[in-house]
């Protein structure tokens, strides 16, 4: 037993060793691991920890207008903060007095800015806000003897024109705490302001930036130490629109008596947008402020007029507008060919209901062309109800209703309604599927554009574009960017008939010769083409008055249509005459620019 108990003692110090050695080879290899290997990540926490960058915004780039017009800017505000850390409770007063005698302010307002803590950034206090130009200046000439204020920049987005294409250009709002937590991956801070609508959210990224700001070393309480550098801010990218600054212009102004309704003008052959204004209409400058209460919001989101809303891109009874819709559907098919001629009457029965004619007396026997030009209902409701509801769908689907047009805003707009036997089979939406079948009544409406068709402004310019540039459903689009939209991807052929386009063409042109449309002629306005329409308001309120044109016939450059919400009289009366306007300066635009490209010709030496 003595044996064997000595030779135990004697393999302690082994083993005891053993664990020494075995203990500082983990040592030794944790601390490779940390040098060597995960030592640059290491020493960029510890940066992290040390320094701390200030940040300063960048400044977002610049929406103009097709011609390089500034539609939205950025401008600088000044405001007056407090760093906490660097000013104690005993430092605090002299500093609070020195700043209420140096730029005029209240020190009671002043203590209570400090009691709030510090903003959301987490390292300052916000004491005032938009400073006057000579208070940032009288603080810049003392700035060395107020240890712990600062004077910094904010930078806001300005809109010049105020309310001009707030639906197009959108607005931007500070971000939430919760948006923060997925943004900060983005390069956000939680000071940063965001496209929330429009076009500044639609291309958010091309504009917004990169944040820089003063990078500083502070010591393990925070305390700043040392100022490091700069760290320059990268400006965001302008963009260019498709809009035109004169004719947005005026098409806000052939709004101005309306109660609500909206203008759209298309560029034919591509889908560019050089007009998009709606009515009620708000102020984007509203969200550029840096304080807002809580009652002001409530004011404009909570507005019974709905002034957010675009009327562009909202669902409304078309009304006569849909006619070429329904004459389509009858061509392509096959009932109803180009040289079909109907005899209309005073009204005609369907379901127990007599559907009138708007004159009460009918048209005698006519064809497509004189059925537009006086906007026959009875024509159309023989059209229609002939060709069948599938029929008019698949014709609607072709000219890209009932479906979102492309546009780069495309969140905001509804896809409408197009009511067919399928779609009530189904419950309409709203009732138990095979509850509430189609009927002959349902058909009749759907001809002439009311009850069961809801289409938007924006959706119609798009449907008379394939008209206009000879067959193609085009995209609209507010930017051009680097985007080919005359590709296939954006710009598709429709499948339709030759014969059926020839003859919905000469029935458009055939309303402004000498039909509903006839308004539309005169000196300021090259031959033009469109259809006007009044429309029953399916959610009961007046009527409402829409025109669709394009110019010049027969191959439309511009597509424009005017729609005023709730405005009963008829689209001749109230429409028209808006559409007119914006005809009007975008003809005397298109010859002072043939005039100059002219005259650099003419001065180009040979």
């Amino acid at each position: 037993m003595s044996v064997s108990r000595q030779t135990g003692l004697r393999q302690q110090p082994l083993l005891l060793l053993l664990l020494v050695l075995m203990f500082c080879g983990a040592m030794v290899a944790r601390l490779v691991w940390m040098q060597l290997l995960e030592g640059p990540r290491f020493r960029e926490l510890a940066d992290e920890n040390r320094i701390r960058l200030v940040p300063r915004s960048p400044i977002r780039g610049r929406l103009l207008d097709r011609k390089g017009r500034v539609l939205a800017s950025s401008k600088l505000t000044y405001s007056l903060y407090l760093e906490p850390r660097l000013v104690s409770d005993s430092e605090w007063p002299a500093l609070r007095d020195r700043l209420a005698s140096l730029l005029k302010l209240n020190p009671a307002t002043l203590d209570q800015r400090r009691q709030r803590g510090v903003d959301r950034d987490g390292y300052r206090t916000t004491l005032v806000l938009d400073l006057k130009p000579e208070q940032v200046l009288r603080f810049r000439e003392q700035a060395a003897g107020l240890r712990g204020a600062q004077v910094d920049v904010d930078i806001l987005r300005f809109y010049p024109y105020g309310t001009l294409a707030a639906h197009a250009l959108g607005y931007t709002q500070p971000i939430t705490e919760d948006e923060y937590e997925t943004l900060a991956e983005k390069g956000y801070k939680i000071r940063d302001r965001i496209g929330r609508t429009g076009i500044e959210a639609a291309y958010e990224s091309h504009l917004r930036g990169k944040w820089g700001g003063q990078m500083l070393e502070v010591n393990a309480m925070g305390e700043v130490q040392r100022y490091l550098g700069d760290r320059p801010s990268v400006a965001g990218q302008d963009l260019m629109l498709t809009l035109d600054l004169d004719l947005q212009r005026i098409a806000e102004q052939a709004l101005a008596d309306k109660p609500g309704g909206a203008v759209v003008a298309l560029e034919a052959s591509t889908g560019a947008v050089l007009a998009l204004a709606s009515k009620p209409v708000f102020d984007p400058n509203f969200f550029s402020k840096l304080i807002t209460t809580q009652r002001e919001y409530d004011a404009l989101f909570s507005n019974p007029k709905k002034p957010l809303l675009s009327r562009a891109m909202n669902p409304y009874d078309p009304g006569s507008t849909w006619k070429p819709v329904t004459a389509m559907a009858g061509m392509e098919s096959g009932k109803f060919p180009p040289e079909t001629k109907l005899r209309t009457t005073s009204c005609i029965t369907y379901g127990g209901h007599c559907f009138p004619d708007h004159n009460g007396a009918g048209f005698g026997t006519i064809g497509y062309a004189d059925a537009l030009r006086f906007s026959s209902n009875t024509f159309f409701y023989q059209v229609g109800v002939g060709a069948g509801s599938r029929a008019l769908k698949t014709a609607a689907d072709a000219l890209g209703f009932q479906q979102k047009t492309g546009i780069e805003i495309g969140w905001e707009e509804s896809v409408g309604l197009v009511g067919d036997e399928d779609w009530a089979a189904q419950g309409r939406g709203w009732a138990s599927p095979g509850t509430v079948p189609w009927i002959p009544e349902d058909m009749a409406s759907a001809s002439i554009g009311q009850s069961v068709v809801q289409i938007t402004p924006l959706q119609l310019a798009r449907a008379y574009a394939v008209f206009a540039n000879g067959g193609w459903l085009v995209t609209p689009h507010l930017a051009e960017g680097s985007i080919d939209w005359t590709s296939s991807r954006y710009r598709s052929k429709v499948a339709m008939k030759s014969s059926t386009l020839a003859t919905i063409r000469k029935g458009l042109r055939k309303v402004v010769e000498s039909g509903t449309g006839a308004g539309l002629n005169g000196p300021g306005i090259p031959p033009a083409a469109g259809k006007t329409g009044t429309a029953e308001d399916s959610t009961g309120g007046p009527d409402h008055a829409w025109f669709g044109s394009y110019a010049p016939y027969p191959d439309g450059e511009i597509v424009v249509v005017a729609f005023a919400q709730n405005t009963p009289g008829g689209g001749s009366v109230h429409a028209l005459p808006m559409a007119k306007k914006v005809l009007e300066v975008w003809n005397r635009t298109r010859k002072d620019q043939a005039a100059v490209s002219a005259s650099v010709l003419s001065s180009t030496p040979r």
